[in-house]
């Protein structure tokens, strides 16, 4: 089992949730959160006055998934969340995390099948 931890642009967030139902992964986690990287923030003009923004606007996927799904999922991930073939600064980063367990809380269910 592994946990999927994906930062991406929040405006692929739903070319992304459909790149990941074709290959059968339904359950996953969105929050939204803020960072940067090598974008390192941005510049806004308001009323007038200009001002950087530190921090960008992203959203986190979290999606726990089984060994046979980790390879599609990433896929997925990558073919929806890239900006144009080659891909931009900013399109984001994904993490594979190993996961020792998994519990369903509602049937008490361990392991892959909880998942």
């Amino acid at each position: 089992m592994k946990l999927i931890i994906a930062i991406i642009q929040p405006d692929k967030l739903e070319a992304v949730k459909e790149s990941l139902t074709e290959v059968d992964v339904f359950r996953l986690t969105v929050m939204d959160c803020q960072g940067f990287g090598r974008q390192k923030g941005q510049t806004e003009v308001y009323r007038g006055h200009e001002f950087a923004i530190n921090l960008v606007r992203k959203v986190q996927l979290q999606i726990a998934v089984n060994e046979e799904f980790v390879e599609p999922t990433l896929n997925a991930i990558l073919k929806a969340g890239r900006t144009g073939a080659k891909g931009e600064i900013g399109d984001g980063k994904i993490f594979v995390l190993p996961m020792d367990d998994c519990i369903r809380i509602r049937t008490g269910e361990r392991g892959a099948e909880a998942i």
